[in-house]
């Protein structure tokens, strides 16, 4: 095993297992099981819960759900960002309306959209509410930021169209994109989860928390929340990995 290997392990385990000493030690001191269990009390119960088809289909269509959310959410805050970017009227008009979103309480916009949308499509609405002010923010920064001598050097030598959005514009932008996209990514789970808990479908996460919250079930409570937090760490990880190997190829090509 490698040393880089032995380092990335000591920097997950040792904090891990720091912070569940922590948490059994409260659990000792408060010795109050309803208030807060014990990490063996909720590893049980999370062990129970996996071996159930409601935990993971409730798993697997929270995150469509949700991805679904914010592929739609990325779509209409890049399209947007074009539209206010390419066209002042546009500007005049819309800019106001994506900047209200991103000052709404996401509460108050779940509340909102249940008056008019199928309760099962909520979480995914409300994803994309809160991604597209994101996207369209960190994409009309980046398209503010192209370098205007590269797009008159196009000019000059003629490029096409679509020769100058592949060699210029998408460069430029990719940044903007992807760190936009990693920050709405955590966002989009969030209040897809907290749609679920207020307006909850019939399989989802946020469903089964409403539930162990009303059977005062607080190993179950802690346990979905646990998977929530794992989830959310794992599809950063992915976001991430996938993210440094668009790098990785960029610069490849580049060499």
């Amino acid at each position: 095993m490698s040393e880089k290997i032995k380092k990335s392990i000591i920097r997950t385990i040792l904090p891990l297992a720091f912070w569940l000493g922590v948490w059994q030690i409260l659990a000792v001191q408060v010795n109050f099981p309803l208030l807060l269990p014990s990490p063996a009390s909720v590893g049980r119960t999370l062990l129970e819960l996996a071996g159930t088809g409601t935990f993971w289909k409730s798993i697997f269509l929270s995150l469509g759900r949700v991805l679904a959310g914010l592929l739609l959410g990325c779509f209409l805050g890049c399209l947007s960002a074009f539209l206010t970017f390419q066209f002042p009227i546009v500007d005049l008009l819309l800019s106001p309306a994506i900047r209200v979103i991103r000052a709404t309480p996401v509460v108050s916009f779940i509340l909102l959209v249940y008056l008019w949308v199928v309760r099962a499509n909520i979480p995914g609405c409300i994803s994309t509410l809160m991604v597209l002010p994101i996207m369209w923010n960190r994409m009309r920064l980046g398209l503010d930021s192209v370098d205007q001598k590269l797009l008159e050097m196009a000019s000059a030598y003629r490029f096409g169209r679509i020769k100058t959005i592949r060699l210029i514009w998408l460069p430029s932008l990719r940044s903007y994109f992807s760190s936009g996209l990693a920050d709405a990514l955590g966002l989009a789970w969030k209040s897809g989860v907290a749609a679920e808990v207020i307006c909850p479908p019939r399989y989802a996460i946020g469903t089964e928390l409403s539930k162990a919250k009303t059977a005062l079930q607080s190993p179950e409570l802690y346990a979905w929340t646990v998977v929530i937090i794992l989830l959310s760490l794992t599809m950063e990880v992915v976001l991430r990995r996938l993210l440094n190997l668009r790098k990785a190829k960029d610069a490849c090509q580049k060499s």
